[in-house]
């Protein structure tokens, strides 16, 4: 069927591109070389991505209801983005890595969240739901290239060295009890092990995508992580402090950062972007914390997250107010002085019954990241990202790797081959859906969820799952860019997992805690309850003549090259118990609501 399933993506001219077969699973060794680029010169090496929605057959399944269909759907109306909350952070398949995604994302709903914003923080945040609705929803940007891009040289991916990146354990635990010091610290140093002992066995595959490789690689490395992170929960715990949400720290991924192209030199369009706020880290550079004083320096640590989270909403908030140093005078520096006196409420509580610790006043000021126009990315050598580190610290953990990924650049906050202007959606329609043969659940309070897959060249696509489509054409999905009749609008339409295990938040891998129901009796696997399935649908306003050129591409890694097929949504529930049962109430019962 034309623009659906599991595909190879042909790139003509402009991609080298070898696979292999390897075992009998089908495994992939890819070697990939692409140039990108969607300018009229090059237009035709990538057509193969597009396609004419009529080309494509009815492929979207719609279940009979049963006697116990959930029938009832409730809409949430979050906006499109209008206050430029864009990052290139993933909180939910990256938690803790700054600029993890290594392209861009659309924001709406709560408007504290990055990668490192702790639940509580998301609970008090503010909204762009018309609802009160503080739950986070958000996906990759899509642009408009006209410009054309420099071929990469053929042998670029032969110099690539893929690296694994973990998300900073260290970054996210609460106060360390003095009594636990030594044996978190043995156990932050075992991490920095693990991570350095894959990424000796990634050198293998040097120059290549090597699927088998990758997963065999992270999928030990997800092992060890998970029990020395156990290990560390446990430990704290005993010792009176116990940390919440390690789960979300377990698993790492695989970049190719060195495959990324150089900026286009396509005129720049303001985006309309906020800027953010970047502090130093405080947990990873405490001493051991007196048992007296444990829960007055924790919150005093939940305190400075919620200071720069509140920083970064009123920059979205506040966007375009007074002068060119509003936000310096107006938010960084009131933030500074409040930090200031927070670090010093730590020490003296500290101080008290242990040696008062020095120098915490230094971690004090904060910077404005203003993504400056032009320059080639840099990275945050500085080591300073809204409460993350990503050099050494104190705890003797360094479990993110040393090297910084790339910060967007300019007025349309370009990363490394992710350019042209932003396209907002022209609408996001957001909706909770019942179930076809049973009643739902109500989701738990920060459930996190992913659909689709971000790196189906490098993971394998049995994860990845075809969005696209026009508008007037609900019958049918693509893993290709449609072209849309006239009239009609380019869309994308992402269903997330219906079936909750009924015991967790997140998982080891972001995945195992949800499961998709059975698409032809929405039936879910056993050990599995039905609980709202949210859609998003997101529809643009693209030329067709955009459309027919091969002009317009989603953001992605640069291993995916703008692949179709690496399409995918993330999700936050912050909506309150109260909220939810209403919102299963609505699905139950058949009715729809808003």
């Amino acid at each position: 069927m034309a623009g659906s399933g599991k595909r190879r993506r042909v790139r003509g001219s402009r991609v080298v591109a070898v696979v292999a077969a390897v075992g009998a699973v089908g495994a992939l060794t890819v070697t990939f070389v692409s140039g990108g680029g969607r300018g009229s010169a090059s237009a035709e090496a990538n057509l193969n991505d597009f396609v004419p929605i009529e080309r494509v057959a009815a492929n979207v399944p719609t279940p009979r209801p049963g006697p116990d269909a959930s029938r009832g759907v409730f809409t949430v109306d979050c906006g499109t983005n209008r206050n430029g909350k864009f990052s290139p952070d993933n909180p939910v398949a990256q938690p803790g890595i700054r600029n993890g995604a290594e392209h861009l994302h659309d924001f709406v709903g709560n408007l504290a969240i990055d990668a490192n914003t702790p639940d509580a923080v998301l609970a008090a945040s503010g909204t762009t739901c018309r609802n009160g609705d503080r739950s986070s929803y958000f996906w990759p940007v899509v642009r408009i290239d006209k410009s054309v891009r420099t071929d990469l040289d053929p042998q670029a991916l032969g110099a690539v060295q893929p690296t694994v990146s973990c998300p900073r354990v260290a970054d996210r635990l609460p106060a360390v009890p003095a009594s636990a010091r030594d044996s978190v610290r043995r156990d932050l140093a075992a991490l920095d092990r693990q991570l350095a002992s894959a990424n000796g066995r990634m050198a293998a595959s040097r120059g290549r995508i090597d699927q088998r490789l990758n997963q065999s690689v992270l999928g030990a490395l997800r092992a060890e992580r998970a029990e020395t992170i156990k290990r560390i929960s446990r430990t704290m715990s005993g010792a009176g402090s116990r940390p919440r949400g390690l789960v979300s720290l377990v698993d790492c991924e695989v970049s190719y950062d060195g495959l990324h192209a150089t900026h286009s030199a396509a005129p720049a369009t303001a985006s309309g972007a906020s800027p953010g706020v970047r502090c130093p880290s405080v947990r990873d550079k405490l001493p051991g914390v007196p048992a007296s004083a444990l829960d007055e320096v924790n919150r005093n640590l939940d305190l400075l997250d919620q200071q720069v989270a509140e920083a970064n909403e009123r920059l979205v908030t506040t966007k375009g107010q007074g002068g060119p140093n509003f936000a310096l005078n107006a938010i960084v520096g009131p933030l500074q002085s409040k930090r200031v006196a927070t670090l010093d409420r730590i020490a003296i509580a500290i101080g008290r019954t242990a040696p008062r610790p020095q120098g915490l006043e230094a971690l004090a000021a904060c910077t404005l990241d203003e993504r400056p126009v032009g320059g080639q990315p840099g990275g945050n050598g500085d080591g300073n990202g809204n409460g993350n580190n990503d050099g050494n610290n104190g705890n003797g953990n360094n479990d993110g790797g040393d090297k910084p990924l790339p910060e967007p650049q300019g007025p349309n906050l370009e990363l490394p081959n992710n350019t042209g202007r932003i396209v907002q959606p022209s609408k996001v329609l957001i909706e909770y859906r019942g179930n076809p043969g049973a009643k739902v659940t109500p989701m738990p309070r920060f459930l996190r969820a992913l659909t689709g897959d971000a790196k189906p060249t490098s993971r394998g696509p049995a994860n990845a799952r075809a969005t696209w489509t026009c508008s007037g054409f609900a019958d049918r999905l693509s893993d290709r860019y449609p072209i849309c009749p006239d009239g009609s609008q380019v869309m994308r339409v992402q269903d997330f997992p219906g079936c909750w295990d009924g015991r967790n938040t997140d998982s080891e891998n972001h995945r195992a805690h949800l499961a998709f129901a059975d698409p032809a009796t929405g039936a879910c696997p056993q050990g599995f309850v039905a609980i709202p399935q949210l859609r998003i649908s997101i529809a643009y306003d693209i030329p067709r003549a955009v459309q027919l050129r091969g002009q317009y591409a989603l953001d992605s890694f640069p291993e995916e090259n703008h692949n179709p097929f690496s399409d995918h949504n993330d999700f936050v529930n912050v909506n309150s118990d109260k909220q939810m049962r209403r919102i299963a109430a609505c699905l139950n019962e058949g009715r729809r609501c808003s």
